[in-house]
């Protein structure tokens, strides 16, 4: 409920708080969730939260998204990454291969866990693979930790020992 408010907002720009009911259950209808009779009750409790927690805050009578709920709604998009790939793997690994700084700890270790919801495999602690093309996202991810020049993306045709890794992602072995 939370994804669905932030994206209507994020969607509009600022949005009035009367319009927010109406379009999150527009999107619920969309999405093929069939709302309660108690949809405004939640809706309301959910938008409080999401006040509560500085992702959302009011401009007048209008909701706008903060900068901490752009990147909330953003790593929540990441995260849906992973259902999306595709069925058919064109045989070539993704390899992602970070060196970030230990005084930039905190960004590190939310790369890691990032990765880690997004399906990715670790092969070592700043080396991480994925069978399907993921440029995008990660182009989407080093833009918003700003962290460009200290990650590297690479194609790769052959990978030693990949034999775990077809189990790990249940390509053909």
């Amino acid at each position: 409920m939370q994804k669905i408010i932030l994206a209507s907002i994020a969607l509009a720009g600022i949005l009035p708080v009367a319009m927010v009911a109406p379009n999150v259950v527009g999107a619920m209808g969309r999405l093929g969730m069939l709302p309660s009779n108690r949809e405004n009750e939640i809706i309301k409790r959910s938008r409080e939260r999401l006040l509560r927690r500085g992702l959302i805050s009011y401009q007048g009578r209008f909701l706008r998204l903060t900068a901490k709920g752009k990147e909330s709604l953003r790593m929540l998009e990441l995260r849906e990454f992973k259902n999306q790939s595709p069925q058919d793997w064109d045989g070539r690994w993704r390899v992602l291969i970070f060196d970030i700084p230990e005084k930039r700890r905190v960004i590190r270790n939310k790369i890691r866990r990032t990765l880690v919801q997004m399906g990715f495999a670790r092969l070592q602690d700043s080396v991480w693979l994925y069978p399907y093309d993921c440029e995008d996202v990660i182009t989407l991810l080093k833009a918003d930790l700003r962290i460009g020049r200290d990650v590297l993306y690479l194609i790769v045709d052959t990978l030693e020992y990949e034999a775990p890794f077809r189990k790990i992602f249940k390509l053909d072995v």
